[in-house]
């Protein structure tokens, strides 16, 4: 007879797998092995895609990266510590609304209390904002019917604890016979509520916010002001040079404000929501804490027109972003080294259409955010980030994922900074059977933190102290650390090395690092903000 842990684990599995997962992360670990060997059985019958990664940090987002991308998958790990490094994916799913799945597998309740191995208490571990629900040791057929209920209606990540005794190992192999539950019809449209004319408006989408962002300025003649990951940056009202603008006479001439999405990424953008004189209508945005920061006059889960609002507004706002735009490319042309800035629009310019960008946060999709290509609507371009919390962690890792994810689609790409490359270089370290997806990832290289130049913090009387604290120079030869993953790098120092190199991909996951300046950003980035509309 098959030992209660061996049940009750492929019991786990078979749930996920009728409850629409297709793909398993594994970190490996003892007291996991039960659930190991029921995903690895699973994978052999072909019902899952099967990865594996030493470090849990890393095998979380690249859950979190295989979700994003189209293909729902859980994440198993061993129990304690084990459990706590995959919170920071965990917390970015939450925020972000992504339906990961962890499933910890836990020691029996007689142990907890004790001082046994690899013991501590799993549930509610990542905090009320993460359902968690506990199988015991038995495989009980009500608690995997509700663990079939819980996944079905999942909006953010779920914790599955299952509680395992030992024998941890199976005497058998498992054929499982399970059948994939066919995937829900998409929710019905909203009915959208109706908007007046009068007011002069903009649209702002922020992370995720999706086609109906960029619908509704169409429809209404109304600036888009679309940050990368939106979902929006699409079509010709979609402006390049918004938050140039937001601080000009254009700017203090907004009067509404319809907003959908997470827009994280400009000071200007959160000083215009936050204006007493502005009204502010709102698409609800998902997440944990979907509450905005600021004062909001009404929502609804979409919105509409009647007609087309007067053209003026939407042409002075074309006109004024075009003046600029040009303004930005000549600065930019004629600074004497190679720019952050031109390595975003170079790697913006590489996404072809159906292709996938995957940038992460801090400076490069702040660059990104000035220097997006101009994108047709229908070319299926997508862009994504972790902008739950907009944190540095695992973006290598859900890359990769992100990538792997996709079923179709054409070119991927990552950008992103060098440190935020560093915290998650882990995510190179793959075992020779393990899928590995074409992918370029680009490495804006100015050996430090440079955001941080052009806050508070990198004014000058705080020179003494501010590499040591923010700066953060580091030193690391790159070539040597891919080198050591045998990971393909190519290191270019100008914009035409880079384009070639853009051109003309490996395959597999390969690395281009671009090298730019540190010591001149404050001062480059305030030459950008100073930039304003001249006459055509």
């Amino acid at each position: 007879m098959t030992n209660p842990a061996t049940q009750l684990a492929r019991a786990v599995v078979s749930a996920l797998i009728e409850a629409g997962l297709t793909d398993v992360v594994i970190a490996p670990g003892s007291r996991n092995a039960p659930l190991s060997f029921a995903a690895y059985d699973a994978a052999e019958a072909g019902l899952l895609r099967l990865h594996t990664r030493i470090d849990e940090r890393s095998a979380g987002f690249l859950a979190l990266g295989l979700t994003r991308g189209g293909a729902r998958t859980a994440v198993i790990c061993t129990s304690g510590t084990a459990v706590a490094n995959l919170h920071p994916a965990v917390l970015e799913a939450a925020h972000a609304a992504v339906p990961l799945v962890v499933v910890s597998a836990d020691r029996p309740a007689r142990l907890r209390g004790t001082s046994a191995n690899q013991t501590t208490d799993h549930l509610g571990l990542f905090g009320p904002l993460v359902a968690t629900t506990n199988l015991a040791d038995a495989a009980e057929t009500a608690e995997v019917a509700g663990l079939l209920d819980a996944l079905g209606g999942a909006a953010g990540p779920l914790h599955l604890n299952v509680q395992l005794d030992e024998p941890l190992l199976p005497d058998d192999t498992w054929s499982p016979g399970v059948v994939r539950a066919e995937r829900s019809a998409r929710a019905a449209r909203p009915e959208p509520t109706l908007l007046r004319f009068g007011p002069r408006t903009v649209v702002v989408a922020g992370d995720d916010a999706g086609p109906p962002a960029r619908v509704l300025a169409e429809q209404a003649g109304w600036p888009l002001l679309a940050e990368p990951t939106s979902g929006s940056r699409t079509g010709d009202h979609a402006l390049r040079c918004y938050r140039l603008l937001l601080d000009g006479e254009l700017g203090r001439r907004i009067e509404r404000v319809v907003v959908a999405g997470h827009p994280t990424l400009s000071r200007p953008v959160a000083r215009l929501l936050g204006r007493a004189d502005v009204e502010v209508l709102e698409i609800p945005a998902a997440g944990a804490w979907a509450e905005r920061p600021f004062r909001v006059e009404a929502r609804a889960d979409a919105w509409a027109v009647e007609g087309t609002d007067d053209p003026a507004w939407l042409a002075e706002w074309r006109e004024a972003d075009a003046s600029v735009a040009r303004q930005l490319d000549r600065l930019l042309a004629s600074e004497p080294e190679l720019t952050p800035h031109e390595v975003a629009g170079a790697v913006s310019r590489a996404v072809p259409p159906s292709g996938l960008l995957v940038v992460g946060a801090s400076s490069p999709i702040r660059d990104l955010d000035l220097m997006v290509a101009h994108y047709e609507v229908g070319d299926r371009r997508k862009v994504i980030a972790n902008r739950g919390l907009a944190g540095i962690d695992g973006v290598v890792s859900t890359a990769i994922g992100a990538a792997l994810g996709r079923t179709h689609g054409s070119r991927n790409l990552a950008l992103m900074g060098d440190v935020t490359f560093l915290h998650d270089a882990n995510g190179l370290l793959l075992g020779p059977a393990e899928a590995r997806p074409d992918l370029t990832i680009v490495v804006v290289n100015d050996d430090g933190g440079s955001i941080f130049t052009m806050l508070e913090q990198g004014a000058p009387e705080h020179a003494d102290r501010f590499e040591a604290l923010f700066g953060t120079p580091h030193g690391v030869d790159l070539a040597s650390l891919c080198a050591a993953t045998r990971t393909p790098h190519w290191k270019v120092d100008s914009l035409g090395e880079l384009e070639h190199a853009l051109a003309s991909p490996n395959g597999g996951i390969e690395v281009v690092e671009a090298v730019v300046r540190r010591d001149n950003r404050r001062e480059l980035d305030a030459r950008i903000r100073a930039l304003a509309p001249l006459p055509l």
